[in-house]
């Protein structure tokens, strides 16, 4: 288990094989001939995509947060604000909670956030949780077992990681494993806007771990969980085929940002704020005026990166595999189901789709949240 206090970093280095060991070094992107958003010569997508809801999942739910689908097509749900996690049936809807996650404090955008399976899960059955508690925020792996009742199903939390800095806002929360097998998370700078330049704080950045806890092998700097710096509230986090890093954030009155990320890169807050080409800082791929996104999850299918806007009630597209220059964002379901928290891509041209009208900001007089099954292309 780690301290924040042991958290200093710099640079880590791979096994020192003539081949490293793609579990532990970070992700080898493929970057011949790439234009500045994909490879050249790969097939990009229409010009002009499609989202359509084809089914409502489940209904229901409180303060939905994160979203890991099972092997076999059900789902796991976190509630922000109940601290529960809860199994929903992909294709009744039926829904059964797990239990509660013990120490979770919810307050403000705390609470518990964040789910993603074990890379191992199909032999050691783990779930990891990003989570508020009292003192800071934290990931802790639990032992699901489908044979307990109802109620009692996950085992006490084993803390791996801790210190990361919590607030009433700003908590990041998103975690996930890469293709290299590690666990990668956003920690926000909780309104201490000074953190994120910070390279000794764990607030505004993004982390890589081992599914231990360890500073993942191969971090940009030295003894250190931090993967790249300078964010202000980093919320969604997926991969291309390229296993480029793609990364939405919240930005404070200007711009919302979509990210490529790299391993050591300064994305510029609170120096910068959406696209400055300031020297030193790494400009976003896309961005948004704030009423038009507050984005919260990503996933990437279809060749495009789809990001789900809180404030700005839709489902955005930003195509990214084989396109020159920089790409055109497009906008679907404005309007149609309130909230946008969290996408997660689910084969092929399908993704999950959670609203969240009842996380304090909504309306949930008018829309109760629900998880969607989405066709895009």
């Amino acid at each position: 288990m780690l301290t924040a206090a042991s958290l200093l970093f710099a640079v880590g280095c791979s096994s020192g094989d003539d081949e490293p060991d793609r579990r532990e070094s970070p992700p080898q992107r493929d970057t011949s001939s790439r234009t500045p958003t994909g490879k050249a010569g790969a097939e990009a997508p229409p010009e002009k995509g499609s989202a359509k809801v084809v089914r409502t999942v489940a209904t229901g739910l409180k303060s939905p947060w994160g979203l890991a689908p099972l092997p076999g097509g059900d789902l796991l749900v976190s509630s922000r604000d109940e601290g529960t996690i809860t199994r929903v049936d992909g294709k009744t809807g039926k829904k059964t909670e797990l239990g509660s996650v013990p120490g979770v404090s919810p307050g403000g955008e705390g609470g518990l956030m964040g789910l993603a399976l074990s890379p191992s899960y199909a032999s050691d059955h783990l779930v990891y949780a990003y989570f508020t508690t009292e003192s800071d925020n934290r990931i802790a792996r639990m032992l699901y077992d489908e044979k307990k009742p109802s109620g009692e199903q996950l085992g006490a939390p084993d803390t791996i990681f801790k210190g990361i800095p919590k607030g009433m806002i700003h908590n990041g929360g998103r975690i996930a494993f890469g293709p290299d097998k590690m666990l990668y998370a956003g920690a926000g700078e909780t309104g201490e806007t000074d953190l994120a330049q910070d390279k000794k704080s764990l607030g505004g950045k993004i982390l890589r771990l081992t599914p231990e806890g360890e500073p993942a092998p191969g971090n940009p700097f030295d003894d250190s969980a931090v993967y790249s710096y300078g964010h202000r509230n980093v919320q969604g986090l997926a991969w291309d085929e390229q296993k480029r890093l793609w990364a939405s954030e919240f930005g404070q009155d200007t711009w919302d940002e979509l990210n490529d990320i790299e391993a050591g890169g300064n994305y510029g807050w609170p120096e910068v704020e959406g696209k400055e080409g300031e020297e030193g800082f790494r400009d976003p791929v896309a961005q948004w005026k704030t009423s038009e996104a507050s984005p919260s999850g990503v996933a990437y299918a279809e060749g495009s990166v789809w990001m789900a806007g809180l404030r700005g009630e839709r489902l955005w597209r930003v195509p990214v595999r084989g396109v020159e220059g920089e790409p055109e964002p497009q906008a679907f379901l404005e309007g149609e189901h309130g909230r946008l928290r969290t996408v997660v891509a689910a084969g092929g041209d399908k993704l999950w789709l959670v609203t969240n009208e009842t996380d304090s900001r909504g309306t949930p007089e008018k829309e109760d949240d629900k998880i969607l099954e989405v066709r895009v292309k």
